[in-house]
């Protein structure tokens, strides 16, 4: 059986193909690949059962998707890797990819040109050129048919404008977060699953933007990261804003603290205290049996 192997390209894009050899590949080898319309250079990024988790879990539009990929049938249906590349070919990639940042200026002068209200993140060249494909970002829809036939024109190969989003222009442009470390979009993290203000606000942060925004301007990747933690610890709370009947009379709710698991209650007087969660509970029970 022709095993999964995981392989990334440029800008942390990735595909899953079947190696269809006896001699064993390993981590960061460069390959050559069948893609839609000739062949692309890339390098291993995962194998074997692993590769074949990612490809089953990963996917959402081909008849692997939910799969362990890992029947022949499964892998059958995925594109095979040609080859080993040769140091000729991985030269030859690095060839284009340094040419690909003088690639995007010419196709931003076209977009000027053609008064398009759209952002060119980057230029990727196809490994045999066969193919170039421009990343954009655009806040509306935009009619780049002419800019296409233009394009085609000025570099004789075939063109595919691709919009994508700020998130994804982040991961497949990298950089440093507020952090001090590489973006995980960029480095690690698997998937960018949605991320709403909602998570903010359950985590008590500030709801300033320029507090809770990550370099591509939406929200952190890593609101979710605590968020369930914080969903499990405050089931133990009171609600704020509930009114308690406790062993001091009736309170209301101001906050909780979930790491130093205390309450602060307010009186009907005005008085405010801070009490553990502990105690609390127990006030709550003798209060119940009075």
């Amino acid at each position: 059986m022709s095993a999964v192997v995981e392989v990334r390209f440029k800008g942390n894009r990735k595909a899953y193909f079947t190696w269809p050899f006896d001699a064993p590949l390993a981590l960061h080898d460069p390959v050559i690949v069948e893609v839609e319309r000739g062949q692309d250079f890339g390098r291993v990024s995962a194998l074997g059962a692993v590769a074949a988790r990612k490809c089953g879990s990963g996917c959402s539009g081909c008849q692997l998707a939910g799969s362990a990929a890992e029947t022949p049938a499964a892998a059958a249906a995925l594109p095979r890797i040609v080859r080993r590349a040769t140091p000729a070919d991985t030269a030859a990639a690095e060839r284009l990819h340094a040419e690909e940042e003088e690639v995007r200026r010419r196709v931003m002068a076209q977009v000027r040109k053609h008064g398009l209200p759209m952002k060119v993140s980057d230029a990727e060249w196809q490994w045999d050129r066969r193919r170039l494909t421009v990343y954009f970002t655009a806040e509306q829809r935009v009619d780049f048919r002419a800019l296409v036939r233009d394009l085609a024109a000025l570099f004789h190969t075939r063109i595919e404008l691709r919009q994508i989003g700020a998130r994804d222009e982040a991961k497949r442009l990298d950089g440093v977060g507020r952090c001090g470390r590489r973006y995980c979009c960029a480095s690690w993290l698997p998937e960018l699953r949605p991320v709403s203000l909602a998570l903010a606000k359950d985590q008590h942060l500030s709801l300033n933007p320029s507090q809770i925004s990550g370099g591509c301007g939406r929200l952190l990747c890593c609101l979710r990261y605590e968020h369930e933690f914080y969903v499990q610890a405050r089931r133990r709370f009171p609600k704020e804003g509930k009114t308690l009947r406790t062993a001091a009379g009736v309170e209301k709710v101001l906050a909780v603290d979930v790491f130093r698991e205390t309450v602060t209650l307010r009186a009907e007087s005005g008085d405010t205290r801070v009490v553990s969660l502990e105690r609390l509970a127990a006030e709550l029970e003798r209060a119940s049996r009075a």
